[in-house]
């Protein structure tokens, strides 16, 4: 028999609360564990992926708005920004603060990563004149 074989695998880094009731699972048990997590994993991927198109639809500025920014000279290629990817990056308005006189908006490149939103800065919704 092939000694390799009889050698247990090497753990992932799972936290211990995770791993342990792993280890005392029949083969069986981890093999229904493995495709729960399989299916479990593509279900998060297209919940992720569906949330981004939504938060994409609901942020990303209009054509009037690109038109705006480049009749001000601004790119709206992403190629252009030191941060921002070449697909995946959308245009969005941020408002950074607010007071009772005025509203700080500007414009900032917007994308995921991994759990994360990234985004690099663009310009002023309003600029000062």
């Amino acid at each position: 028999m092939n000694e390799s074989r009889l050698e247990k695998p090497p753990a992932p880094e799972l936290p211990k609360y995770l791993r342990e009731p792993l280890e005392s699972q029949s083969p069986e048990r981890l093999e229904a564990v493995a495709a729960y997590a399989a299916d479990l994993a593509e279900w998060k991927r297209q919940h992720r992926q569906g949330e981004l198109e939504r938060r994409r639809a609901e942020e990303q500025v209009d054509e009037e708005e690109l038109g705006e920014l480049y009749e001000r000279d601004i790119s709206t290629d992403p190629e252009d920004y030191e941060d921002a990817p070449a697909t995946g990056a959308y245009i969005t308005v941020k408002t950074t603060k607010e007071t009772s006189e005025k509203s700080y908006r500007y414009y900032y490149w917007q994308w995921r990563e991994g759990d994360t939103w990234k985004n690099e800065y663009i310009a002023p919704v309003n600029p000062q004149r």
